[in-house]
């Protein structure tokens, strides 16, 4: 997933930056090398966070580059209207990545759709291959008759290790090498720590991406570095940990006494002098041993995954190729 550095001293595993950024902070210390601002339209919050130096990617745990990231708690309603809208803005803000990294209206794309199709949660990289507009094979075979506005377009779903036996990231490599597309984009699911970004939130970067390394797998990146050719990272996170659900009910707890009495320690003992991470590590002291720090999905997550799948895949299809109108982006999603 997004970051290769060790985020173990955070505790909370998090492969979002802006929560990586908001766990920083927490030591009420302000952060240095890394910026921020956040626009909001309509139930679409869009942060857009640039970690500017080594200081900041220390400061966080996450690589030197770019980073939005956009929050709609309202897609697990399945408004249409407001999936149509998110898919918009999703296009717009990939596009400025595409820009921002150089790509011109013809560079050729390889999609890349990460993860474990037989998994629901993380399903959600193939999902997104069988619905964006693959062109690749038009302009190798019938180039004269492609319309202008378009670019090629080529995608693949290697799997995970269990299944093919090997590494995303070398099946990968060998596609790169014998299809020499110009940049790459690579979805995965992600691991979050608030339940309320679970399957409502997307991230876009520009720094690669590390199948596996939210729930702890340590996979071969795919990254400019590996793959010699630029790389923009989607992800969502799908799941979060047992030991951050429970961390997060005794901080609501904690607030919740706290509007009842000034004495909170006589209930919470000594969890209510706690630091976050202090608790988390108690937490995970507990659940571990025991094989329950168990990976925890939302209920309705079938239908969650096929509709941030379809909203990602329109809009990648508007932002890629110049012919897809970027205003009416569903229209081009079956």
């Amino acid at each position: 997933m997004m970051s290769e550095l060790d985020l173990q001293q955070y505790s909370v595993r998090t492969d979002l930056a802006l929560e990586a950024k908001e766990i920083a902070e927490q030591g009420g210390e302000a952060l240095q090398g890394v910026s921020m601002t956040t626009m909001n339209d309509h139930g679409i919050q869009i942060t857009r966070l640039t970690v500017e130096n080594e200081q900041g990617s220390q400061a966080i745990g996450k690589m030197i580059g770019n980073y939005v990231t956009l929050e709609v708690p309202g897609l697990r309603k399945q408004d249409t209207e407001l999936q149509d809208r998110v898919a918009t803005h999703f296009a717009k803000q990939f596009e400025l990545f595409l820009q921002q990294t150089g790509v011109s209206a013809q560079a050729k794309a390889l999609i890349v759709g990460l993860g474990n199709w037989n998994v629901t949660p993380d399903a959600l990289g193939p999902i997104v291959v069988e619905n964006v507009m693959i062109t690749r094979h038009f302009f190798e075979l019938m180039p004269d008759e492609v319309a202008p506005g378009y670019r090629p377009v080529s995608a693949v779903s290697p799997g995970v290790l269990g299944i093919t036996g090997i590494e995303s990231s070398d099946i990968i490599k060998g596609i790169v090498e014998q299809s020499k597309p110009d940049f790459i984009v690579a979805i995965d699911a992600l691991a979050s720590k608030a339940i309320e970004r679970v399957n409502t939130t997307i991230q876009i970067s520009d720094t690669g991406i590390h199948p596996g390394s939210g729930i702890g797998n340590k996979r071969r990146g795919i990254t400019k570095e590996i793959m010699g050719v630029p790389v923009i990272a989607i992800g969502v996170p799908t799941v979060m940990f047992a030991s951050t659900i429970v961390n997060n009910c005794i901080e609501l707890m904690q607030k919740h006494f706290q509007t009842q009495t000034s004495n909170t320690g006589q209930i919470l003992g000594l969890l209510d002098s706690m630091e976050e991470h202090e608790r988390l590590t108690l937490v995970k002291e507990i659940l571990s041993p025991m094989g329950h720090d168990l990976l925890v999905t939302p209920k309705e997550v079938d239908e969650f995954i096929e509709d941030i799948g379809n909203i990602i895949a329109s809009g990648l299809n508007a932002a890629l190729h110049d012919a897809v109108d970027s205003s009416n982006v569903a229209a081009y999603t079956h």
